[in-house]
């Protein structure tokens, strides 16, 4: 995770640090993972660390959007915030999921709960399907969770701990 300890989180967002971990950890090809909230902002991400086996494997190409989790949140708002505006446009009801798939990778983006999506950055060589039903079960599992009040605490976490890493 981008903070360096849950130490002091309550246990629902120990809890949302352990799926997303899990995630990261028992998908191959998954790069880098963010949770942003309805307004943008990153509440949750990967540790880009956790791959660095993969990444060895494949340290010619780019592991990630600027290997920023920051890059990866705005990038999945934009997204998210683009399919939202379609959907409305088209009148076909709520965005669930989205995937664009590129030469080098692909990145998925799904709802969670009151406009809070999660997005994934995949390898080339992942395979999208096993991606996309581990993220329906993170999304089944945070969904209920993921209240404004662990938002809040998600968010406060997040700047402490890059308040902490720049002195």
């Amino acid at each position: 995770m981008t903070a360096p300890s849950t130490f002091g989180l309550s246990s629902e967002a120990r809890n949302l640090h352990w799926l997303l971990t899990n995630l990261v950890e028992e998908v191959p090809g998954i790069q880098s993972v963010a949770v942003v909230s309805s307004d943008g902002l990153l509440l949750l991400s990967s540790d880009h660390s956790r791959n660095t086996q993969a990444r060895e494997a494949r340290s010619d190409k780019p592991t990630g959007p600027r290997g920023s989790s920051a890059d990866l949140a705005t990038i999945v708002s934009g997204i998210g915030s683009l399919t939202i505006g379609a959907a409305k446009l088209m009148q076909f009801g709520g965005v669930k999921h989205t995937m664009v798939a590129m030469d080098e990778g692909s990145l998925f983006v799904m709802s969670i709960s009151d406009g809070s999506l999660l997005g994934v950055h995949g390898s080339a060589d992942c395979d999208m399907s096993v991606v996309a039903y581990h993220m329906a079960l993170f999304v089944g599992r945070a969904g209920h969770v993921l209240t404004p009040e662990l938002r809040s605490e998600l968010r406060k976490s997040l700047e402490a701990a890059s308040a902490g890493s720049t002195r």
